[in-house]
C-alpha cells in the first residue's frame, strides 16, 4: 500500500494485497445504475423476466460472471452468506444477485483495510439501495449504521409518469462503535423563527432540579450554527464540465472528506472512476489511494489532478512498465490492455467502435478539428485486421497502429498510404503510422500537429 498513489487492475485483487486496519476513510460509488436504458436486471439466465423493468447498468454485473463470487461467500458463511443465499433463492441468478455476490466479496475486503476507528460511505441509487442497505448491514453490523444520507439535485424533466427521481443515497457506516472515531458535521444555518427569536447568539437551555425544563437563554459567544443533517442539497456537475458520465460534483466529496477524517488520514476510493474524491482529499491535505479498472479512469484521474494541482509524481501500479508487463497483461485482458495503450499514445477511448481511439488535432488557422483514429491490437496482428483499420484511415485525417510486432506487408502498405500534409503548419505526416510497444517504452508518440485539447464537453485551442 503506497498512499498517494493509483492502482489499476480489478480493486478485489488490489484490496487484498493491503494490510488491515490501514485506512481511515472510505468512499466508494460502485458501478451500477447508468444514463442508457437496460433490459431488467431480473432477467435470468433463461430470459424470463417479471413484467415489471427496471434501467439498470447489467453490462456490468452478469450472473455467469459472479458464480464463482457467490460460492466463495457460501463457502465462507457467517451473516452475508445466509442473507445472499435468501436473496438468491427470492431472486434468483439475475445481474442482481451477481452484483450482490460481487459487492459482497468486496465489502468485507473493505472491512478488513478499515482502522477500528475509521468510516464508509457507500454511495449508490434508489434502483439498488435497499439491497445494499442489507448488505452492509450483514457485513458491518446493523449497529455501525450511522446514516442513510440523500444527496438531492436538480436535472431536467424527464417524462410525466412519476416523480422526478432526483436524489442518490449515501449509506455511512463506521467499522466499529470506537468512541475514538472522529467525526464533525458540516453546519446549516438556523431556521427564519430561530434567528428571530435569538439571532446568531449560542442558545443556553437546561432544566430545574424537578426536571422541568427551563426557559431558554442566549449566552454572549455566536453560534457556528445548527449540527448537520442527511439531506444535503448540493447541485451537479452540469454535462459540459463533466469529466465522466457518472461525475460527482467536488462539494460533496469534500464535504464528506471533512467531515470523517482528519488531515494526514488515508481516504480510500475503490472505483475512483474520474478522480473526485482522490481531488477532495488532496485538496484537504489527506493521503489518498484510488483504484481502477479502467485505464482511461487512472488518465483521467492524472488529468483531472494536474489539471487542480500542476504537475504531480502519481505513481500508477499495475500499469506496464516494460514489454513482457505489457505482453502479460495483453494475454491476461485484452480489453485492458486496449484501454492502457490508447491512453499511453495520448488518445480519447472510443469503446472500440469502429476503432479503439482518436486524438482531435488542429490542422490549419481556421481551427476546424481533424481526427487521428487509434487502433491496438495484443494479438499477432492479422491482415483482415490491419485492412479494415486502413478503411477507417479513409474516413479520417491520419491513422496511428499499435502493435507488439508488425508484419514486413504491414509496413509496406503504411508506406502506401503516403503522407497527410498540414497546409497550417507546412509540414507531413505520414498517413498511417505503426507504433510498435517497445518504442512507445522509448519515448516515441504519433507524429502528429499540435493537439487540439478537451476539458469534459467543451473544448480549448493550443496552438503552442
Amino acid at each position: 500500500m503506497e498512499p498517494n498513489s493509483l492502482y489499476f487492475g480489478d480493486n478485489l485483487e488490489v484490496l487484498r494485497q493491503f494490510p488491515p486496519d490501514s485506512v481511515d476513510l472510505i468512499y466508494l460509488d460502485p458501478p451500477f445504475n447508468s444514463n442508457r436504458d437496460y433490459n431488467a436486471i431480473f432477467k435470468d439466465e433463461t430470459g424470463a423476466a417479471p413484467s415489471a423493468q427496471i434501467k439498470a447498468f447489467s453490462d456490468t454485473w452478469k450472473w455467469h460472471m459472479a458464480v464463482d463470487a457467490f460460492q466463495e461467500v457460501q463457502e465462507r458463511g457467517g451473516p452475508v452468506q445466509r442473507l445472499l443465499s435468501a436473496m438468491y433463492d427470492a431472486l434468483g441468478p439475475n445481474d442482481v444477485t451477481a452484483y450482490l455476490s460481487m459487492m459482497a466479496l468486496r465489502l468485507a475486503e473493505l472491512h478488513k483495510v478499515l482502522k477500528p476507528t475509521g468510516s464508509l460511505f457507500l454511495h449508490c441509487d434508489p434502483t439498488a439501495s435497499h439491497y445494499l442497505k442489507l448488505l452492509l448491514d450483514a457485513q458491518f453490523g446493523k449497529l455501525n449504521y450511522r446514516n442513510e444520507i440523500i444527496w438531492h439535485y436538480r436535472k431536467w424533466p424527464s417524462g410525466r409518469a412519476q416523480f422526478q427521481r432526483n436524489h442518490d443515497v449515501i449509506f455511512f457506516y463506521s467499522e466499529s462503535p470506537s468512541k475514538e472515531r472522529y467525526f464533525r458535521a458540516h453546519v446549516m444555518d438556523r431556521a427564519a423563527s430561530t434567528l428571530k427569536r435569538f439571532g446568531t447568539k449560542k442558545i443556553i437551555s437546561g432544566y430545574d432540579e424537578a426536571g422541568r425544563r427551563l426557559p431558554s437563554q442566549v449566552s454572549e459567544e455566536d453560534s457556528p450554527g445548527v449540527w448537520g443533517d442527511d439531506i444535503w442539497d448540493i447541485g451537479r456537475v452540469p454535462p459540459i464540465k463533466q469529466r465522466y458520465q457518472t461525475q460527482k460534483p467536488e462539494d460533496l466529496l469534500l464535504r464528506i472528506v471533512a467531515s470523517a477524517s482528519r488531515e494526514g488520514d488515508l481516504v480510500l476510493d475503490p472505483f475512483a472512476g474520474c478522480g473526485t474524491a482522490i481531488v477532495a482529499a488532496h485538496r484537504l491535505n489527506r493521503k489518498w489511494i484510488g483504484i481502477d479498472v479502467t485505464y482511461w479512469a487512472i488518465d483521467t484521474i492524472i488529468r483531472y489532478m494536474t489539471d487542480e494541482f500542476g504537475p504531480l509524481d502519481i505513481k500508477v501500479h499495475g500499469s506496464p512498465t516494460t514489454v513482457d508487463e505489457a505482453q502479460h497483461l495483453a494475454g491476461m485482458d485484452d480489453v485492458r490492455f486496449e484501454q492502457w495503450a490508447v491512453a499511453f499514445v495520448g488518445a480519447q477511448p472510443t469503446g472500440g467502435k469502429p476503432v479503439d481511439g482518436e486524438i482531435i488535432f488542429v490542422d490549419d488557422e481556421t481551427r476546424k478539428p481533424r481526427r487521428c483514429i487509434v487502433e491496438v491490437t495484443g494479438g499477432k496482428p492479422n491482415k483482415k485486421h490491419f485492412d479494415a483499420f486502413l478503411s477507417h484511415v479513409h474516413k479520417a485525417d491520419i491513422g496511428v497502429y499499435v502493435t507488439f510486432r508488425p508484419s514486413a506487408g504491414m509496413i509496406a502498405a503504411a508506406k502506401e498510404m503516403g503522407d497527410y500534409y498540414s497546409e497550417g503548419w507546412g509540414q507531413k505526416y505520414p498517413k498511417v503510422q505503426i507504433l510498435k510497444i517497445r518504442d512507445l517504452f522509448a519515448g516515441r508518440r504519433p507524429k502528429l500537429p499540435p493537439s487540439y485539447k478537451r476539458k469534459g464537453h467543451s473544448s480549448e485551442l493550443s496552438l503552442d
